[in-house]
């Protein structure tokens, strides 16, 4: 985390420790309310990739939301459109998902995440210069665009696609599960949380050690500054929304092999979801975002296991005992 001296000079904040406790202090409380400690670290691993698979579709959507203050309800979009474009490789890649080989699969895999990136940072290029640039500074008209938008495109998935649901089985070798004792845990997860990491890690790099990371950073706390100090910061926005959105379509590939089916509506149904993610990790915070993610992915699980009926609402009392213990989220470094 960074501020901004008045001689435009960046430095580092202390850092603030209390919201990394709160992922272990979730998973230790965890433990004697499950009681068998196999099913315990079953459903523990299981919720850290899916909230690594939350945290890569949310992770876009908060830097866009911190540095651009957009309201960008179209980001869902993003998420369903990299999700199909994988059905383009389907054909191709065909004797590569069904063999035997991880290596293989994951090239394949990878091959998948790499067309569904490219097009979607395509189509977010195009979705900001048309639909968000008109819109700077206006939230409610970027409530209406931005949804407009999302329904739009779901409108030509439909089309493109059919509005039948798509099975998409993932790979042979990334199928079964490995055994670790009395644990059970299934590849593909493994693998989710790795790519997970690879993310975080990679924004964490950009952000923190490059010239472009620290105007992002900059621009995140105060954009008036960094523009009076003569840097142009809307020259970033666009590269910032591309990124934002291939991030969304690697998320939208991760979450369709992990559901093994793909329905139009997907990306709107997910995007309450990574709003609250969002939202409570704080504006503009990627750190926050990770760890709301796994807030919210390992809340799910335990609470399904443990009263599945409540398991719905979970999220949203989460996201309420949060805001109530810090307003602004986890880590808010905006100032709006």
């Amino acid at each position: 985390m960074s501020t901004i001296k008045d001689q435009g000079e960046i430095v580092d904040r202390p850092l603030d420790w209390q919201p990394l406790v709160l992922v272990p202090l979730l998973i230790f409380i965890a433990l004697p309310l499950i009681g068998s400690p196999s099913t315990w670290a079953t459903l523990t691993i299981a919720g850290l990739a899916m909230g690594m698979m939350i945290f890569i579709m949310a992770s876009g959507l908060t830097l866009v939301f911190g540095l651009m203050d957009v309201l960008n309800f179209g980001h869902g979009a993003f998420i369903s459109l990299g999700a199909y474009t994988t059905t383009l490789l389907l054909l191709p890649l065909s004797g590569w998902l069904v063999a035997e080989s991880l290596m293989l699969n994951f090239v394949a895999l990878l091959a998948m995440i790499a067309l569904a990136m490219l097009i979607t940072g395509i189509a977010g290029y195009f979705f900001e210069r048309v639909i968000i640039m008109p819109v700077y500074g206006r939230h409610l008209h970027q409530i209406l665009v931005t949804v407009g938008g999302l329904i739009v495109a779901q409108q030509i998935i439909i089309v493109l696609w059919g509005p039948i649901q798509i099975t998409l089985p993932l790979p042979t070798a990334l199928r079964g599960i490995i055994v670790f004792g009395d644990i059970a845990v299934e590849r593909y997860r493994l693998i989710v949380v790795v790519i997970g990491l690879t993310v975080f890690s990679s924004m964490l790099l950009v952000l923190h050690c490059t010239k472009i990371g620290l105007l992002i950073r900059a621009g995140v706390e105060n954009s008036e500054m960094v523009e009076a100090l003569g840097y142009h910061l809307r020259r970033l926005f666009i590269g910032v929304f591309v990124a934002g959105s291939a991030l969304a379509g690697l998320g939208g590939v991760m979450w369709a092999f992990y559901r093994e089916a793909l329905t139009p509506g997907m990306g709107l149904e997910l995007m309450v979801l990574v709003f609250i993610v969002v939202i409570i990790g704080g504006l503009g915070s990627v750190g926050g975002c990770l760890i709301g993610a796994l807030l919210v992915a390992l809340t799910a699980n335990y609470t399904g296991f443990l009263a599945p009926k409540l398991a719905l609402g979970s999220n949203i009392l989460l996201m309420i005992l949060i805001l109530l213990w810090r307003s602004r989220g986890l880590y808010s470094v905006t100032s709006r």
